[in-house]
């Protein structure tokens, strides 16, 4: 059975990034000022999301043993989470007419999975729409940085270690960047690219504007 059973009145609004891009951060703002302005506004995370989807998000990231993962199980872990929260989380708010949040969604495979751990195309395409159905994003919004400058983000953290992703090297950081600007230029009518170098309030306001002039 589909996640949505018909038309949603709801819009899904996907956040993507590399690690550093401050995306999680903009995600928040968003959220702020929509529901400011009186808007219903769900958030949520990937991988988790839900119960079962956190459980699998500990076992990518955080897993004593993560390091020895292969590509292929990383892809299908974070697409049983992905599948779990459409339909738990994401399918229903839509149909209620709530805007969804969501910090990272399909593209993120295709990104870090496909490119940056050289998947063939295809089969992560086809693991990507048997996870999420027909629940695309309305708007995907890429906060865009040099692989220099999320790395050395990461490292001014002070609060909590490094994860498994986060540890990667230079070069997956830059083919995971140049994955993205790859999709976007693809795909033009679902992404916006934002300089996320820009000061926090700048990269808010570019994100709000294109909001209001892709959706309404």
């Amino acid at each position: 059975m589909p996640p949505l059973k018909s038309k949603p009145t709801g819009k899904l609004i996907s956040f993507e990034g590399s690690e550093g891009s401050g995306k999680s951060t903009q995600m928040s703002m968003l959220a702020a000022r929509l529901q400011k302005d009186g808007r219903d506004v769900v958030t949520t995370r990937e991988p988790g999301g839900t119960e079962i989807g956190e459980q699998v998000r500990n076992i990518i990231v955080h897993n004593s043993r993560g390091d020895e993962m292969c590509a292929e199980t990383e892809l299908l872990l974070f697409a049983a989470a992905r599948a779990q929260l459409v339909r738990e989380v994401i399918a229903p708010a839509m149909q209620k007419g709530s805007i969804v949040l969501s910090d990272r969604y399909l593209d993120s495979s295709t990104v870090y999975q496909g490119i940056g751990r050289n998947l063939a195309a295809d089969p992560v395409a086809q693991i990507n729409r048997f996870a999420v159905g027909n629940v695309m994003p309305d708007l995907t919004i890429v906060i865009d940085v040099p692989a220099e400058v999320g790395l050395a983000r990461i490292r001014q953290r002070a609060s909590d270690l490094p994860d498994r992703m986060e540890r990667e090297n230079i070069d997956f950081y830059k083919k995971v960047r140049d994955g993205y600007l790859v999709l976007a230029k693809g795909m033009a009518d679902r992404f916006v690219v934002i300089d996320g170098t820009q000061t926090q309030d700048v990269v808010s306001k570019k994100i709000f504007a294109a909001v209001k002039e892709r959706l309404g």
